[in-house]
């Protein structure tokens, strides 16, 4: 009989566990590294309205925000510089994009779509409508009107 490494062994197990059931990953929490900490919490609270909760006794240098669907985002203040671009965003969806896009107009956050054209929508073949705007350290959000019931 073969004689199976230990290498071989962990792989026989992933790939029994992956092929017989699904691990059901569902999204925990985003941590992002902002610089002004008190400016990033008032916007996601006051823009994307956003709900903090305690950080878990992690110092005063974190801030945790939970959305509807228990997922979390962290704010850790940091002068960390991180390259931010829009092919690497986090995306938030709503039943009310046009209600919302009135709401960055009157906040004075401009928005644009994929391509950049500002004030405009992006129309995904699928029928999904999606903005993108930027967080006060420049970090890039969509929001789109994909409601999932």
């Amino acid at each position: 009989m073969k004689e199976i490494s230990k290498k071989q062994n962990v792989f026989i197990l992933f790939a029994a566990t992956s092929k017989n059931g699904h691990f059901n990953f569902r999204k925990d929490h985003d941590t992002i590294r902002v610089k002004d900490l008190e400016t990033s919490m008032n916007f996601y609270k006051n823009i994307l309205g956003l709900e903090q909760i305690p950080n878990g006794g992690l110092g005063d240098h974190i801030v945790w925000f939970q959305l509807k669907n228990k997922v979390q985002l962290h704010l850790v203040e940091s002068d960390t510089k991180i390259e931010k671009n829009k092919g690497f965003h986090s995306a938030f969806n709503t039943g009310n994009l046009s209600e919302f896009m009135d709401f960055l107009r009157e906040k004075n956050i401009p928005f644009e779509n994929g391509r950049g054209e500002k004030n405009m929508v992006t129309n995904r073949p699928d029928g999904i409508r999606q903005i993108y705007f930027q967080d006060p350290d420049g970090y890039w959000i969509e929001v789109n009107d994909n409601i999932l019931e």
